[in-house]
């Protein structure tokens, strides 16, 4: 389905009194309003295709209903979030999961819907209909030469694809590695996965960039090819410029200083882009900014300040996706709410008194720095992402209007209450 603007207008028709109050009240204080207003209206994150469905477990999956059953219908679905908040204006394609039979008729489908599609994902972390080799005991690092070629294969494949819709990166995650000592020799896998992923790079034109994700375990649990952001980033290095290091929140041990990874990668020019969720315990996939958005802003006031420093847009400059997907919410209402999330930390980033936070740390005034970011991070920034998006077009509430609208309920009653979308 696709929401009508005059919906979308109706609706905020009712909150523009409260919205106005509000935005007047937070706006007195940002000296830099209209810069911070203009940056948040050209903040986009791009939307995974497989987050348009029902998430689940090992254990089980329960559809919400109204899934959508093809990718011409994640595409439709993207496009009800884009036109809610104005931040969504780009999809995330995982091969095979959503194959581009047409690839002309999915970009004209997108275009109208004022979308167009980024980072492309390969999957060699699970074994395929009619597949030949299994990739049981990894893929890009399997000790059969054979194996490794169908994984590059599939690779290349992506890239063939992601060029037919006008992307311009691939996306590699693998899930080798090992469960038990002795499983694996740790320096013929690394070389194995160095010596694949050289074959991969090969296939890229000049336009185009491999992005390389890392993860400390899981699927296996005792070790895993790509770890940590320094074997990535090591990857990246032998591979060349058009490598880079892909890093998702949910992807670390607990603890670690995810901030301080991003800085240095985006120092050294090698960082490439973000998957954003939140985690409790691990790779979780939780709603962005529902367990720590504190560290959530901690990593964007980095990624501001080195953005700058480098001359980065902020909106271009790297990738910005989604990776979430949680088995008890509407799929779109939670993508609505990572996508305010993040945009939240980003605002918070982007009002941080720099000049002020400089001198404090050349100061070592450690107690000036902290009340400085704390200030930023308390401010109730959400009145200016209303803002942006009715300047943009979209929904002062985006959530309130996709109830109010009721669009799952249209969804049921166009697809069926049994639908469930392909992908985790």
């Amino acid at each position: 389905m696709q929401l009508e603007k005059y919906l979308l207008d109706e609706h905020n028709q009712q909150l523009t009194d409260k919205h106005q109050r509000h935005f007047e009240h937070v706006a007195a204080d940002i000296q830099n309003l209209e810069e911070v207003l203009n940056k948040l209206m050209a903040f986009n994150i791009a939307i995974p295709s497989w987050a348009l469905g029902t998430g689940g477990t090992r254990f089980g999956r329960f559809s919400g209903g109204g899934e959508p059953r093809s990718l011409e219908e994640k595409i439709e679905d993207v496009g009800v979030v884009h036109a809610l908040n104005r931040s969504s204006n780009s999809i995330s394609l995982h091969i095979p999961w959503d194959i581009p039979d047409n690839a002309a008729a999915v970009k004209a489908h997108a275009a109208q819907l004022g979308l167009h599609f980024d980072a492309v994902n390969s999957n060699t972390f699970q074994d395929q209909k009619d597949q030949k080799l299994s990739y049981k005991f990894g893929s890009l690092h399997h000790v059969d030469k054979a194996v490794r070629k169908q994984a590059i294969e599939h690779n290349i494949q992506v890239i063939k694809y992601g060029k037919e819709l006008d992307s311009k990166a691939l996306s590699v995650w693998l899930s080798d590695g090992s469960n038990f000592p002795g499983q694996l020799n740790f320096r013929k896998a690394f070389q194995n996965t160095l010596e694949s992923l050289q074959e991969i790079y090969s296939a890229l034109t000049d336009d185009w960039k491999v992005w390389i994700e890392y993860k400390p375990y899981e699927p296996n649990f005792y070790s895993t090819t790509i770890g940590d952001w320094g074997q990535s980033y090591l990857l990246a290095s032998k591979l060349g410029n058009k490598a880079s290091t892909l890093v998702d929140l949910g992807h670390h041990l607990q603890g670690a200083n995810i901030e301080q990874i991003v800085s240095l990668l985006l120092m050294e020019g090698k960082l490439a882009g973000f998957h954003f969720n939140d985690s409790k315990y691990g790779d979780d996939d939780l709603t962005v900014g529902s367990i720590n958005p504190y560290q959530l802003f901690l990593i964007f006031n980095e990624l501001v300040e080195g953005m700058d420093a480098k001359g980065l847009n902020h909106a271009t400059g790297i990738g910005w996706m989604i990776d979430a997907s949680h088995n008890v919410k509407d799929p779109v209402e939670d993508l609505l709410q990572s996508v305010e999330a993040i945009k939240i930390a980003y605002a918070q980033a982007l009002i941080v008194d720099k000049a002020a936070l400089q001198q404090a740390q050349q100061n070592n005034d450690v107690a000036a720095a902290q009340e400085l970011l704390q200030q930023a991070y308390r401010t109730d920034v959400r009145p200016l992402l209303a803002e942006a998006r009715l300047r943009n077009g979209g929904a002062l509430d985006p959530i309130g209007a996709f109830r109010k609208l009721a669009v799952r309920k249209e969804l049921i009653k166009e697809r069926g209450e049994k639908t469930v979308a392909t992908g985790l």
